[in-house]
């Protein structure tokens, strides 16, 4: 019937593509709408992904807190044992009864995994990591007597230590070799290895959950783009019925935004208004995930306080650099400590990003500059021979000079430094020993000078 009325005349003509538009328009409108909900599904999706990431990296990070807590105790109490510092063991008391941040990563974790199988090894590495400290209460009690300490100076948890009579009768050189074996022997180290192995199946349970949920949205996800792609062709092939400027307003930008998104690059804005909202919108998600991620970047690989390389970025920087030529400087400021209980924290930081500073004004066009922790800091320069050593001693000599001048009102401050040349070596941790040696060597030898060593050539 509508073919015959369409050859009866032109009035019937009219009347046909009058109806047959109003159609396409109901039409257009009901996939519109239709493919507006399931892009707006899709934004949803990708927070969904992107949140899911998230989550994942803030566990990870959570998990590896309690590695990072329970390595930091075990060197503390080496430190103690080996040197007799008191100041490494009030460390590790701070660590374990005040920052506890083995403690916080597992609280955290049972708040978003209770009773998983990720939270029932975190929880597990914990307990390791517990039954660690009944060695390190040992060995420092051990230790306490070998270095001659008064034991009322120390914790409860070292005085309530009580050493075996065969152990109590030795002399002070006995127990402190017995301390020392305590921490450094086979069971000790199968107890940490314990204690990683149980960390990284956790990290692994964690990954395995995040996965199975991504794997979820990516499904969800794939069904939407899918019904999103059938929309788009019904919709294109709709508006090709009603008018060219429809095609060239929103189908053409919105194949265009299709393609860039999947190369991830910005998306121009143009074609209808609707369509700019999107690639507006787009736009300024993308970038503002790109600057997240940038930043997230730089603070994993720098200081906060000094904005140089931290030691992730050092050690980052070592795998990129060419060291077959290259210097090391080992930095330390001298008797920083003092400093730090004289005139308190905040000047000490001052003075830390006065040292980064005057550091990056002599070595910053020629190396690379990062500060470890603490106040240590290293310098590592490219292309540098032992030919330049005089000119090097000259440049420690000239920040030595203006450190001590103590113009800006801070307290004066010297540095020691340790020079390691590769000299066509390029084992690191060999170089890095070298210069850490040399840095010894100038802080036995008065401080506030430096000292050199050369890797033989290879």
């Amino acid at each position: 019937m509508a073919i015959v009325r369409f050859l009866q005349s032109d009035s019937d003509i009219t009347i046909s593509l009058r109806k047959l538009n109003v159609f396409m328009l109901i039409a257009a409108a009901l996939i519109s709408a239709t493919l507006f909900f399931a892009m707006r599904q899709t934004k949803s999706m990708y927070e969904d992904a992107h949140a899911i990431t998230q989550q994942l990296r803030e566990s990870e990070e959570t998990s590896f807190n309690l590695q990072a807590a329970s390595d930091f105790l075990t060197e503390e109490c080496r430190l103690f044992v080996v040197t007799g510092e008191k100041k490494h063991l009030d460390n590790y008391f701070q660590e374990a009864f005040v920052e506890k941040r083995r403690e916080k990563s597992l609280e955290l974790i049972k708040s978003k995994y209770n009773n998983s199988t990720a939270y029932l090894e975190l929880q597990t590495a914990m307990n390791g990591s517990l039954f660690l400290m009944v060695m390190e209460y040992h060995a420092a009690r051990l230790a306490v007597d070998a270095y001659g300490y008064n034991i009322k100076d120390f914790p409860n948890e070292i005085q309530l230590v009580q050493l075996p009579q065969n152990e109590a009768s030795l002399s002070p050189q006995q127990k402190g070799d017995i301390a020392k074996a305590m921490l450094f022997n086979e069971e000790y180290r199968r107890q940490k290895k314990f204690i990683s192995n149980h960390m990284m199946n956790c990290v692994m349970e964690l990954e395995r959950a995040i996965w199975e949920k991504q794997a979820e949205v990516a499904d969800r996800l794939k069904s939407t783009i899918f019904i999103e792609h059938v929309l788009t062709v019904l919709l294109i092939a709709v508006l090709l019925g009603i008018v060219y400027l429809t095609s060239r307003l929103v189908i053409f930008p919105l194949q265009d935004c299709v393609t860039l998104i999947r190369k991830d690059e910005k998306i121009p804005v143009k074609g209808a208004k609707e369509i700019q909202f999107l690639a507006k919108t787009y736009n300024e998600m993308r970038e503002a995930n790109l600057r997240q991620r940038e930043q997230l970047n730089f603070e994993a690989m720098h200081d906060k306080l000094t904005t140089l390389y931290n030691r992730r970025g050092f050690e980052k920087l070592l795998d990129n650099l060419d060291l077959s030529e290259a210097a090391v400087l080992m930095v330390d400021l001298d008797k920083f400590k003092s400093v730090n209980d004289i005139y308190g924290h905040d000047i000490g930081d001052k003075i830390l990003v006065k040292v980064s500073k005057t550091l990056l004004d002599y070595f910053g066009n020629d190396g690379h500059v990062c500060r470890l922790g603490g106040d240590e800091f290293v310098v590592v320069m490219e292309n540098t021979t032992p030919a330049v050593q005089d000119q090097l001693k000259k440049q420690i000599d000239l920040i030595n000079k203006k450190l001590k001048a103590g113009a800006d009102g801070l307290p004066p401050i010297s540095v020691s430094v340790g020079v390691s040349f590769c000299n066509g070596h390029k084992n690191v941790k060999s170089i890095l020993k070298l210069a850490d040696a040399s840095l010894y060597e100038a802080k036995e030898s008065g401080r506030s000078n430096v000292r050199f060593s050369t890797e033989p050539e290879t």
